[in-house]
């Protein structure tokens, strides 16, 4: 790699943020099903082309790698003359994966393909040049990235990354602690006031044996849902400004404190980050009635040699904004695969991710690729669960036609990430330091106008 390109990721490192697990961040993408198309991928390769080895690094875990495998050997029978090497660098976890990428990036070893869990860690590689652009191979195929796929990352106009999975944020619920409070299935009328009321009628028990009415976990998404779904970027404004100001911020971290000082129908912050809680056993291990999740936590649901339990999990819309706010805006996260930079096998990269991205049979997730039937998908995915899943419910709250996100893939920087860390700190100074929202809003703006600064230089 050129010292160029690897003095920027080394500058980037310094400033990563803890991130998601799977993905979360800052995406979008309307979930709407139209007929599954394969023959989006391109051409197959000559079979007497010169033999071609690609390194594909991911955080597959062992059941996900299974399934990759089976989408590997499909692209392999289509381009003989290619061969994909799984790397599994973590697996499991997408934020220790990224990170050890980037250190093997930097020391020179040779990537041809990567998986990243989020728009804002794909575009800080792309700014730091260790991603290839994608526009000559999109042109030579005659692909228009806006029609296939729902997010298209891009930095100064060119495209980076190809959107493989999308995956719409959503409330689980334990269906034997609702029933139990005599409380009905939230439909999408339902707001975050309706929320709190919810988790404090769960909630139940004292000490050790007590069951919360919520969980929030540790990442950014959780201190502002409504940042994440309404706002058309939770960091910044149309003109790409920093954007801590909105008063959606001053609501949602009061939301939190009340919930966790004065209703105590949530685990304490404190809590959560000392003793290094999971979002999925204090789920599935009925510490929580209420998660506030995505696609990717639906096998842990299902894996229950490891995580045992006997009560089913019904599925609500994301809380509105307000009464008067719009039903059905939601949060939609989702991975991205791109060419690296130094790969020497640059088209056969892109012939993987495009295939990747178009083919379905195979998938463990919804699709970031608009002309598949995620529909069809999650019947095979979940069908199968449906003792502890309920797919009904499931199905009419992704599928509704009144989701969407109000985010703007146009209003993002390369240093999101960084503005990540910032709400994340500041969000924990707010509970933890017992600042005002308004303080802890103004130190916000401080420090990403000064991060802003930074990276203009």
């Amino acid at each position: 790699m050129k010292k160029k390109q690897a003095i920027l990721l080394s500058s980037a490192l310094l400033t990563m943020s803890i991130l998601s697990a799977c993905s979360s961040g800052s995406n979008q993408g309307n979930t709407g099903s139209t007929a599954v198309t394969t023959s989006a991928a391109p051409a197959a390769t000559q079979v007497d082309a010169k033999p071609v080895n690609l390194k594909f690094y991911t955080w597959d875990n062992e059941t996900n790698q299974v399934a990759r495998q089976k989408m590997i050997d499909a692209f392999q029978a289509k381009y003989p003359n290619i061969k994909v090497q799984n790397i599994s660098l973590v697996p499991g976890n997408s934020v220790e994966s990224m990170k050890k990428m980037d250190v093997l990036m930097s020391s020179g070893e040779e990537v041809d393909v990567l998986e990243y869990g989020n728009i804002d860690e794909t575009l800080a590689r792309a700014a730091a040049g260790v991603l290839a652009p994608l526009d000559e191979f999109y042109a030579k195929g005659n692909v228009k990235p806006e029609e296939d796929y729902y997010i298209n990352p891009k930095v100064n106009g060119k495209y980076y990354a190809t959107m493989l999975t999308s995956s719409p944020y959503f409330v689980l619920i334990n269906e034997d602690a609702l029933k139990e409070a005599n409380l009905s299935l939230p439909s999408f009328d339902w707001t975050w006031d309706d929320f709190r009321d919810y988790a404090k009628k769960l909630s139940k028990g004292e000490g050790n044996d007590k069951r919360y009415g919520a969980y929030f976990h540790t990442w950014g998404e959780y201190t502002n849902l409504i940042a994440y779904s309404d706002l058309k970027s939770p960091y910044l404004t149309s003109d790409l400004k920093p954007g801590f100001n909105d008063p959606s911020f001053a609501y949602f971290f009061n939301l939190r404190r009340a919930m966790e000082k004065d209703d105590k129908s949530v685990k304490p912050l404190a809590d959560v980050v000392g003793a290094k809680l999971s979002y999925i056993t204090e789920y599935l291990n009925g510490k929580a009635a209420m998660l506030a999740t995505a696609p990717f936590m639906l096998d842990n649901v299902m894996n229950k040699e490891k995580y045992p339990h006997t009560f089913k999990s019904v599925i609500a819309p994301l809380p509105r904004a307000s009464k008067s706010g719009e039903q059905g805006i939601t949060n939609i996260g989702g991975s991205y695969v791109s060419v690296a930079s130094n790969s020497k096998h640059k088209q056969e990269a892109y012939d993987f991710i495009r295939y990747m991205t178009t083919e379905q049979e195979a998938r463990l997730e919804l699709s970031g690729y608009k002309k598949a039937d995620p529909k069809a998908i999650v019947d095979r995915l979940y069908g199968k669960a449906a003792d502890i899943i309920d797919v009904t419910s499931l199905q009419t709250t992704i599928f509704d036609k009144r989701i969407k996100t109000n985010f703007d893939p146009a209003i993002s920087v390369s240093y999101g990430n960084q503005l990540k860390a910032v709400l994340e700190k500041g969000f924990s100074k707010f509970m933890l330091d017992n600042t005002t929202a308004e303080e802890a809003q103004k130190w916000m703006m401080d420090e990403s106008d000064k991060i802003a600064k930074q990276n203009a230089k």
